[in-house]
């Protein structure tokens, strides 16, 4: 891969906080040049403890939550009421619980159709960044034990997609719909962070750093941002198979 920044923690509590105090301190430096400062939330169960930490006083009140504007790498294409929604976990643990302007909080819609909802987001995306080389200031990531990061699965098209920054498809193996992201918008971030946790994910994680290039295998691979600030944060039962 590309030049990135490894971090090995001793579990998944211990990274938890190493990046909530990285995401704090990159916040807080961004908003102090920029009247705002936009964000990729990961779904998934790794970051929930990151999310939970956020919104304890120990983090929230070192962050100007009114510059904050959310978005979503993925989501799965069931109603906001569903506890699948990557959404739903987000507002119950974070959003809820700080002062955000909730105009500045934009979820994948499900109540579209899931091509609908993709171009409107893609709308969305292109109102906020016009230049394609700017985009997000930060992007919160996760990584499956098949290396699939947001809705890009290995043997789906959609991990080659080149133009679009939002796609919408059937993904076979869970039998509905999801809205993604796509690599495109998100390398044009200004720093991307990965959170991986757990023994499961040890071979994968290995593969993804250390393996020849092959996205259409190793799907997290894809994400290359364009200016190289790029963050792993591993536990140890995660980075167990890493040879470097």
């Amino acid at each position: 891969m590309k030049q990135m920044k490894l971090i090995i923690t001793r579990d998944l509590d211990d990274l938890s906080l190493e990046v909530a105090k990285a995401v704090t301190a990159y916040i807080k430096k961004i908003a102090a040049v920029r009247e705002r400062v936009t964000i990729v939330l990961s779904g998934g169960s790794t970051p929930g403890k990151l999310y939970e930490l956020l919104a304890s006083p120990e983090f929230k009140n070192l962050i100007d939550w009114s510059k904050l504007h959310f978005f979503w790498g993925d989501e799965r294409y069931v109603p906001f009421t569903d506890k699948r929604n990557n959404a739903k976990m987000a507002f119950d643990i974070l959003l809820n619980q700080v002062p955000v302007n909730k105009d500045h909080i934009h979820t994948m819609r499900t109540d579209l159709e899931p091509e609908d909802a993709a171009v409107q987001y893609e709308e969305l995306l292109h109102e906020y960044f016009p230049d394609a080389d700017h985009t997000f200031d930060l992007v919160l990531l996760g990584m499956g034990d098949n290396a699939h990061t947001l809705s890009l699965f290995p043997g789906y098209e959609v991990v080659h997609e080149k133009k679009q920054w939002v796609k919408s498809f059937y993904l076979a193996e869970e039998k509905m719909y999801r809205i993604t992201l796509t690599a495109p918008v998100i390398n044009g971030s200004g720093r991307v962070i990965f959170l991986v946790s757990g023994a499961g994910k040890a071979a994968m994680l290995n593969y993804v750093l250390s393996g020849e290039y092959d996205p259409a295998l190793y799907p997290a691979q894809a994400i290359q941002p364009f200016n190289d600030d790029l963050y792993w944060y591993v536990d140890q039962r995660a980075a167990a198979d890493l040879r470097h």
